[in-house]
């Protein structure tokens, strides 16, 4: 029996792997940390296909430890004691685990210990943001490292790679190439398994969209002979909703219906009702995440109703990104290292004498509103929010917010 493709082809080298520099390139911290012969617990989350179960393969391989493997949705405790029994018998050892965020707590805290004292180096695998999905145990001892996800031109390459891989006088047009990576999906698993079952049917040496499509029987979105990509598509659909182009946004949902990948487009519009809409239309999220469920449960042709309709309402709602900006501007100080620890009051009345609390509970006072500090010492006039005036809604918001503010004002200026 042959081995697939996308696993003849798994890289051995750092150099091998696509579209990861920022952690296997020259400067890249994994590769740094191979080169130096100083391994620490890894968690490395991003996307399916794009390279997490390779990057760690190839650190075991590449560092000359002894490695093992260990899937958490499968694998019991039993399995976990003896990969742990046999490290022992080994100078240095990797051990990989696949779907970190699946572990049950009793083997997470089996594991613990080992990670702890550095007597095994842990890299876990997850598609789920480790930040909400690994036992923070585990995850304080790890260094969190995300993938991008893979570019274009990241798939092209590795299609042509593979191509040449099975038969180096063999080539493909360029609308199939376009073809293959739009249905795709960013893996690259899933873009070598296409063109090893297109290959098959390969009579000449040229690999041309009709065979393709014939093969793989997927409608296509290059539509009229355009270029477009699937993603480029969905990046089309976003900014039309966002730019209130009605038409355009019904052209755009209509051209990625076509390709019947109904869970990417409709993961697309729910971000876009809470990044381009958001306060503007507080109703608009859960609207659009019923509609995306209904088209999921209809399928294809019937899940155009339910889209359509949604995605109209969408490109007439009025918009408003403050709470993306707000939020990323959080975000910015927390990567700043811009913190700092909570005011004491706000700390768990449980973890300290109740009797040091200075915690004013606001419902006891008029409108719900007293004023204390509820921000660390070292940004406690750091401010996030800056509220529009795109809909009433938000404009309430605005009026509350700034009532607030100067409220504060008043009251420091007599303290």
């Amino acid at each position: 029996m042959m081995e697939p493709l996308a696993f003849r082809m798994r890289p051995k080298t750092f150099d091998d792997i696509v579209g990861q520099d920022h952690l296997v390139g020259q400067n890249g911290v994994i590769r740094k940390m191979v080169e130096k012969g100083k391994l620490f617990s890894l968690i490395l989350y991003g996307d399916p296909g794009n390279g997490k179960t390779t990057i760690a393969e190839v650190v075991a391989q590449t560092s000359g430890y002894k490695s093992f493997k260990f899937n958490a949705s499968i694998d019991n405790k039993d399995a976990l004691k003896t990969i742990m029994h046999e490290s022992r018998f080994h100078k240095a050892s990797v051990v990989i685990i696949d779907e970190i965020h699946r572990m049950k707590k009793d083997i997470q805290d089996f594991l613990l210990p080992f990670v702890e004292s550095g007597e095994i180096v842990m890299i876990g695998i997850t598609t789920v943001n480790p930040y909400h999905s690994v036992n923070p145990a585990i995850r304080s001892r790890c260094h969190v490292l995300k993938l991008k996800s893979l570019e274009k031109q990241d798939l092209i390459a590795i299609a042509k790679r593979g191509i040449s891989y099975i038969n180096p006088s063999l080539t493909i047009d360029p609308d199939a190439l376009e073809y293959l990576v739009s249905l795709a999906n960013g893996e690259v698993r899933s873009v070598l398994n296409m063109i090893e079952v297109v290959i098959l049917a390969l009579e000449g040496t040229n690999i041309t969209f009709d065979l393709a499509k014939s093969v793989l029987l997927r409608p296509s979105i290059l539509i009229d002979g355009s270029s477009d990509n699937y993603f480029d598509t969905l990046s089309g659909l976003q900014k039309s909703i966002r730019g209130s182009d009605v038409d355009a946004s019904l052209h755009y949902l209509a051209k990625l219906l076509a390709a019947e990948e109904l869970i990417i487009l409709t993961r697309r519009l729910i971000a876009t009702a809470y990044e381009d809409i958001a306060l503007a239309n507080p109703s608009i999220g859960p609207r659009v995440i019923a509609a995306c469920d209904a088209a999921i449960q209809l399928g294809m042709p019937e899940a155009r109703l339910p889209l359509s309709v949604i995605v109209i309402e969408m490109a007439l709602s009025p918009k408003s990104n403050s709470a993306l900006i707000a939020v990323d501007k959080a975000l910015s100080d927390i990567e700043a290292g811009k913190s700092g620890s909570l005011p004491l009051h706000l700390k768990n009345i449980y973890s300290f004498d109740e009797s040091q609390s200075n915690y004013l509970y606001p419902h006891d006072y008029p409108g719900a509103w007293v004023n204390q500090q509820y921000l660390p010492d070292i940004i406690k006039h750091a401010s996030y929010y800056d509220p529009k005036n795109t809909s009433k809604f938000e404009e309430s918001l605005k009026a509350r917010f700034e009532a607030i503010k100067q409220a504060k004002q008043e009251q420091n200026k007599k303290a």
